[in-house]
């Protein structure tokens, strides 16, 4: 919980003024995890700050929510891609997403707003557009760089992505530029992906 509330603080999420007349204030609360490793063990507990997204009024509180994430079969795909051209894949997660977002009324977004994920979704597009990627037609949350270093494929699931390509150089560039944006844990080689444990052996990568 202290961890949750320094990246508040760390981040800027609001400043406290007086309620303007006739406003009502968006309530919040505590939410705990437990998150494991794909043997069953515990891997860390997480408290998460969350507002009460019920009391929020259309058009006053909040517009557009929709955003969108990572397919399935997209990340399918791009590990068929990999094995099949011998590309090493990364994992990478990025700490406390949604207080990244920008938001017109609070300073940052907080974990349970509508509108949070949006708001992360269009500062992260901003951030890695910036960095020479570019969307894909099919999947809105995949970006593409190509360079004569060689292409790099990123993949965005919320607060995962899978990192791919045989820029290896660009790639750990790559991930430096994201930790000076965003607060970031590199997992090394994608290991355990939304569930799904992912092995690798010579005649392919075996999902489970």
């Amino acid at each position: 919980m202290a961890e949750e509330l320094t990246a508040l603080y760390q981040t800027h999420t609001w400043d406290l003024v007086t309620l303007p007349p006739g406003k009502h204030t968006i309530g919040c609360r505590w939410v705990y995890k437990i998150k494991t490793k794909s043997d069953g063990s515990v891997e860390r507990y997480k408290a998460r700050l969350m507002a009460k997204r019920y009391s929020q009024k259309y058009g006053m509180d909040y517009e557009e929510t929709f955003a969108p994430v990572a397919k399935m079969i997209t990340i399918r795909i791009i590990i068929v891609v990999a094995f099949v051209r011998q590309w090493k894949i990364f994992q990478m997660d990025v700490k406390n997403a949604f207080l990244n977002g920008d938001l017109h009324r609070l300073r940052k977004a907080l974990y349970g707003l509508k509108q949070a994920p949006r708001a992360w979704f269009e500062k992260f597009s901003t951030v890695i557009t910036s960095l020479g990627f570019s969307p894909s037609n099919h999947d809105s949350t995949l970006f593409v760089r190509c360079m004569s270093a060689g292409k790099i494929l990123l993949s965005l699931y919320v607060d995962d992505m899978v990192i791919t390509g045989d820029d290896y150089g660009g790639i750990e560039s790559l991930k430096r530029d994201l930790a000076h944006w965003f607060a970031m844990k590199d997992l090394g080689l994608l290991r355990y992906f939304l569930g799904i444990e992912v092995a690798q052996s010579k005649k392919g990568y075996l999902l489970s």
